[in-house]
């Protein structure tokens, strides 16, 4: 059984039999920081060795989600961009991590839902969505490109259109509106999130292993085959971190008001 004391920035448990857990617990509602984001990377193939694993679930702390990188992050890639390589390639390999592991993902999603938490969310192969769920991503309200994962999957999901309108605009989703869309799998009562996505485990865990992973591969085809859009997004969101506008971006969000651009 792997050893997952590694990953000290996750919380990861094993609520039952053949079901990990992965709970985002950090400050100002699970923010993600550099050990953070590292981790959400490194620990899918770890888990897809893991032949203890049949399903994982993964949730917030709290009261929400995940509120995306903290600004610490985000400060240390705007003014290095050594740092801001790294982090670069740990948010393309954290979303084909994903896409690859074997293993069926749940996700459990109450509260704010952004940045690399939103990534794994909308990445999972069931997400399950609290009614009152605040999911957006962020990035043109930042000041660089949508790329950590929604120009992969986003139109895949709730088709082109709806995808354009929510990530040009940075408007937020509830978690009904989500599922209305086709953002998310299930919508349900915020109460009940948890619950209902520990339900799903435990259905999954108690299928074919071979042919939920082996379905999960052939789908995730889609994904791969839109990996060079991926790729690209991710270099212009990226590209940008170098640019002005983020600095506006930040500012605004460190003293929360609109962004103003030049």
């Amino acid at each position: 059984m792997p050893d997952y004391s590694a990953f000290s920035a996750l919380r990861v448990e094993r609520p039952e039999e053949a079901i990990l857990q992965i709970v985002l617990d950090g400050p100002n509602v699970n923010a993600v920081g550099a050990d953070a984001h590292r981790q959400l990377a490194d620990i899918w193939p770890v888990i897809d060795r893991d032949d203890s694993v049949r399903a994982v679930v993964v949730q917030g702390a709290g009261k929400g989600f995940s509120a995306g990188g903290s600004f610490d992050l985000i400060e240390s890639m705007v003014a290095d961009p050594t740092t801001r390589t790294r982090v670069m390639r740990e948010a393309r390999d954290l979303v084909y991590n994903v896409i690859n592991c074997s293993k069926p993902v749940i996700s459990a999603i109450h509260g704010p839902c952004v940045g690399a938490g939103l990534a794994v969310a909308l990445l999972a192969d069931v997400s399950v969505a609290g009614r009152t769920a605040k999911i957006v991503d962020g990035h043109t309200r930042l000041g660089v490109a949508a790329g950590d994962h929604a120009v992969l999957n986003w139109p895949l999901l709730c088709g082109m259109a709806k995808a354009k309108y929510y990530l040009l605009t940075c408007d937020v989703l509830t978690g009904e509106e989500a599922e209305r869309i086709g953002l998310v799998s299930v919508c349900v009562d915020d109460e009940q999130v948890h619950d209902r996505a520990m339900e799903v485990a435990r259905k999954l865990v108690a299928g074919s292993p071979s042919a939920i992973m082996f379905t999960k591969q052939a789908l995730n085809n889609w994904y791969r085959a839109a990996g060079p859009s991926f790729d690209a997004s991710l270099a212009l969101e990226f590209y940008g971190f170098g640019l002005d506008d983020v600095a506006e971006g930040l500012a605004a969000h460190r003293e929360k008001r609109p962004p103003r651009f030049g």
